[in-house]
């Protein structure tokens, strides 16, 4: 059976953004399947759009299927294992800056507070996602400007995640200057055994 990956990029994020292509043809060479959707209104991402969309692309995960997701990315991967039926495990997720706990330096504006009030503030079963989840690494930055690091704590004591805490990385976005991230390759590599 092969091996598929799903990449799931982040607020105001695309396929084409920061490490996302370098990490889908370092997968493709070595023999995965990749898919990097595109999530609707990314500028404006909810719940009620994004769930749906992965679940369309991503309908039958199974031990073969794995996740990478960054930023808001996470939550989605997490919320979509959440509602999976009892019985499916996938092989296991990767996920780099994300959150469940806290935000910081999200813009004043209305639609920006809204956006990061519903993600924070939609309840989610992390017990019940770690039931669907073979393996997971989370990566975080000690640098980031909106993942303070105190969210590990839900990703190592909530869905048993090992932590990685990379220096000077900043959001992993392209505004860090992040092109390639071989710490989230070598990850998905070492849970795909």
């Amino acid at each position: 059976m092969k091996k598929r990956v799903f990449i799931i990029h982040g607020w105001e994020g695309s396929p084409e953004n920061a490490w996302f292509p370098w990490l889908r043809e370092e997968l493709a060479v070595r023999g995965f399947e990749v898919f990097v959707p595109q999530l609707p209104q990314p500028e404006e991402p909810r719940i009620q759009n994004w769930l749906p969309a992965l679940k369309g692309v991503a309908p039958d995960p199974d031990e073969a299927t794995y996740f990478v997701g960054h930023s808001l990315g996470c939550q989605t991967i997490a919320r979509h294992l959440e509602g999976l039926p009892e019985h499916i495990i996938v092989g296991g997720a990767v996920f780099v800056g994300g959150f469940f706990k806290r935000l910081t330096n999200i813009e004043a504006d209305a639609l920006s507070q809204s956006v990061a009030k519903e993600w924070l503030a939609t309840p989610l079963n992390l017990s019940k996602v770690r039931t669907r989840l073979r393996k997971s690494v989370a990566i975080f930055s000690d640098n980031d400007d909106y993942v303070p690091l105190e969210n590990q704590d839900d990703f190592r004591d909530k869905l048993g995640a090992t932590i990685i805490v990379e220096k000077q990385m900043g959001h992993f976005d392209t505004s860090s200057g992040v092109t390639e991230l071989p710490v989230a390759l070598e990850s998905l590599l070492q849970i795909a055994q």
